[in-house]
């Protein structure tokens, strides 16, 4: 497989021969408000700062080129924004993680949607949806549902791609049930000014790490949209001080690993 980060928690992931993206945010850098009470959310940092924070590091006709299937994991902007919905074929298959969002997606014109389920098989490849927590205590119920997905295939190395989430016992179960090999986790502990992490922060990847100490974790989701509070250079030196930066990747926009 090859994974690809693209900015945010975009990726193309290269997996039994089929090209997937995922999590899709294609905007030009600084097209939409700051995430804050101007756009619906409680106040944040960076509010001088519009988003997208910094520049695709490719072509979107590069990125779409040749897609087999779209993932969307949820529907905030950072992850499915209007871009995205201009530039993709509207034929492309897409997987949606409930029928609520999959009516949405429909409704923006997309005509071979599905609902991500545990048993899903797309192209010979198993597509198990899996749980989420978009922060804790009130922040889930404010940021609502999210979801993750974890590929099988005979030819390749287990991928779980955890999503918008932080730490927790339904994480610990994935790890535990699937023995993912290759696991991405939406690292930058972004945070509105109260509410706490809505993501995963050191901590949290430290932990991933203790459940699956031979995986390789790769940290995405950092630095490209105004609520993030953790930078790649602290992550780099949390990992260095703890031991297991040959464990913990943390790539920049436009990196790729295969394994």
């Amino acid at each position: 497989m090859d994974i690809k980060l693209i900015r945010q928690a975009t990726l193309v992931v290269q997996y039994a021969d089929k090209k997937f993206l995922i999590d899709p945010m294609l905007a030009d850098k600084g097209t939409y408000p700051p995430l804050g009470p101007a756009t619906g959310f409680p106040d944040a940092p960076r509010q001088d700062q519009n988003n997208p924070l910094v520049s695709l590091p490719t072509s979107i006709d590069n990125i779409i080129s040749n897609l087999d299937a779209v993932i969307v994991t949820h529907l905030h902007l950072d992850h499915w924004d209007d871009s995205a919905i201009k530039a993709l074929p509207k034929e492309i298959k897409i997987f949606a993680q409930n029928d609520e969002d999959a009516s949405e997606i429909r409704n923006a014109g997309f005509k071979d949607v599905e609902v991500l389920k545990e048993d899903t098989v797309f192209e010979g490849i198993q597509l198990t949806k899996t749980k989420g927590e978009h922060g804790r205590g009130e922040m889930v119920k404010l940021l609502g549902q999210v979801s993750g997905v974890v590929f099988k295939h005979t030819n390749e190395k287990t991928l779980y791609v955890a999503g918008d989430t932080v730490w927790y016992g339904a994480i610990k179960d994935v790890l535990q049930t699937h023995k993912p090999e290759i696991i991405v986790v939406n690292g930058g502990d972004n945070q509105f000014l109260e509410g706490g992490s809505i993501v995963m922060g050191k901590d949290d990847i430290y932990e991933v790490y203790k459940a699956a100490p031979n995986a390789k974790i790769i940290s995405v989701h950092m630095e490209a949209v105004n609520h993030w509070t953790l930078s790649r250079e602290e992550l780099r030196r949390f990992i260095n001080e703890k031991g297991v930066s040959s464990n913990v990747l943390v790539p920049e926009d436009g990196e790729s690993y295969s394994f």
